[in-house]
């Protein structure tokens, strides 16, 4: 259970701050949701209280390291299939919520910058997994987003 004015990961949107917490009758039965407000377009999710799949906290220092650990290992294979099929796995990834999967996603994709010519929809990717990245880790540790960024750009550079 979150509490009001709580952070937490809205999977597929990111990071947001719990402004209220709201009754609606659905079925003629009260349902509890969390009203969270996206912190980066201030878009406003009404999210079930009783979903397991809806909310989760940000991450912890350790899994800050973990994600770092993560994007600093590119001994990886690099996925050459098409584009599209990409785009297909990458997003189902992103849409998990998990910090890891979207690290993994953007440390595919910047891997494949270094080989290839990414296409738009690729790059659109990349900049949506860096800013969920970002915003996670500048949130839950403190640091100032512009320094999370850099940290990341230094790993491939």
């Amino acid at each position: 259970m979150f509490n009001l004015g709580d952070h937490v990961v809205c999977p597929g949107h990111g990071v947001g701050q719990i402004c209220s917490l709201e009754t609606k009758e659905l079925n003629g039965e009260p349902k509890g949701f969390y009203i969270v407000k996206i912190v980066s377009n201030g878009m406003k999710v009404m999210i079930p209280v009783e979903s397991r799949e809806g909310l989760r906290s940000l991450i912890s220092a350790p899994e800050i390291d973990g994600i770092f650990e993560l994007l600093k290992d590119q001994d990886v294979k690099v996925d050459m299939s098409t584009w599209n099929r990409r785009h297909r796995e990458y997003t189902l990834k992103v849409k998990t919520g998990s910090l890891t999967e979207i690290a993994d996603v953007l440390r595919q994709l910047l891997l494949l910058k270094s080989t290839k010519k990414l296409s738009f929809g690729e790059r659109k990717m990349l900049d949506q997994c860096k800013e969920l990245i970002v915003k996670e880790i500048a949130l839950s540790s403190g640091a100032p987003e512009t320094q999370v960024s850099e940290k990341i750009d230094a790993l491939y550079i």
